[in-house]
């Protein structure tokens, strides 16, 4: 039994499924993980098109994640819904399905990528993870002859292999994310306020541009805390961070910097920009009605302070020791007011 089943597998498979689990499992890019299945695939079977679809889970769609021979442009808006067509009902039903050129299945009538004129055989097999189904593989016009058990076991190995990595990238990203994200507002935090901070003035000094940053503290937060409770006060909090990230230009970064303080990193604007803009954000904020999930109305005021590099300094702390000595300048002349240099 064992030299028949040794003749069966090749030695260079044997080395393919080794190679494959060596470079699945020795990197957390999700990017990289994809881009390995799809090489894979492209040297064990001969098709049209190798395409990989991952789950837009909230929008119950797939999305065409990466394809073989630079099909990815041509693909990236193209949408498959949950159910429609054979990669959808792979998602769906999370079986692998096979459909030879004999075969009329309604399936293969779906819209397809642009790059396959028509679809006559189809293999797909879902990514399984631990509690739902990632993605899907899917191969258009196989070469005739090569949908056998041995190629379809090959492809499940692949497929299984490729969940894990891809789990596992997904929740060290979490994982990561999770490090530089306040729990209260879900705006990235102090620390990687540092990190991105160091990043933008490298860029904006190697580059000349100018690097702007506003430092804003709402005025007597205190009172909130103590009239209804820090239950109103973090819900406050939450609400305010979304409407700063509503109020910025796509551009812009926030942050929550600690307590009641934010930051607001303006990439690529100088002096003169950063203070308009800090200008119509709180007058935007402070015009703002928020309603708590108790039916209280509460309105907000902040100070802010602005600094721009390279006119104070080139470092991070001098970057931001600016702008938050502005903002307590504004606090010492009535609050609710934008300050710059």
């Amino acid at each position: 039994m064992a030299q028949e089943t040794e003749s069966r597998i090749p030695l260079d498979d044997l080395l393919v499924f080794h190679r494959l689990a060596r470079s699945l499992t020795s990197s957390f890019d999700t990017g990289a993980i994809l881009r390995t299945i799809l090489d894979h695939m492209e040297h064990f079977i001969d098709a049209e098109l190798w395409t990989l679809l991952m789950l837009d889970e909230p929008r119950q769609e797939l999305y065409y994640a990466i394809a073989a021979g630079g099909e990815e442009t041509s693909l990236r808006d193209l949408r498959v819904k949950v159910g429609e067509g054979i990669a959808g009902w792979v998602a769906q039903h999370g079986e692998t399905l096979i459909v030879p050129e004999t075969v009329n299945d309604p399936r293969l009538h779906e819209p397809t990528p642009a790059p396959v004129r028509k679809v006559r055989s189809v293999i797909a097999l879902p990514l399984r993870g631990r509690k739902c189904t990632l993605g899907v593989i899917e191969i258009l016009n196989p070469r005739a002859g090569q949908l056998n058990d041995y190629t379809i076991a090959f492809l499940h190995i692949l497929a299984d292999h490729a969940a894990i990595a891809i789990e596992n990238a997904n929740d060290v990203a979490r994982i990561q994310q999770l490090t530089i994200t306040d729990d209260t507002t879900g705006l990235f935090n102090v620390r990687h306020l540092y990190d991105v901070l160091a990043r933008e003035l490298d860029r904006s000094t190697r580059r000349g541009q100018p690097l702007s940053l506003a430092f804003l503290d709402l005025d007597r937060f205190k009172l909130v805390n103590d009239e209804y409770g820090h239950l109103i006060g973090s819900e406050l909090l939450a609400r305010t961070a979304d409407r700063l990230q509503q109020l910025s230009r796509p551009q812009d970064v926030c942050f929550r910097y600690g307590g009641d303080e934010f930051v607001i990193l303006m990439p690529q604007t100088s002096t003169a920009e950063g203070l308009a803009q800090a200008r119509s954000l709180l007058t935007a904020l402070m015009a703002t009605e928020f309603r708590m999930k108790t039916g209280l109305r509460l309105r907000v005021s902040a100070s802010i302070g602005v600094s721009t590099a390279p006119h104070d300094g080139s470092a991070v702390h001098a970057v931001i020791g600016a702008a938050d000595s502005r903002m307590y300048a504004v606090k010492t002349t009535g609050r609710g007011n934008v300050r710059g240099a």
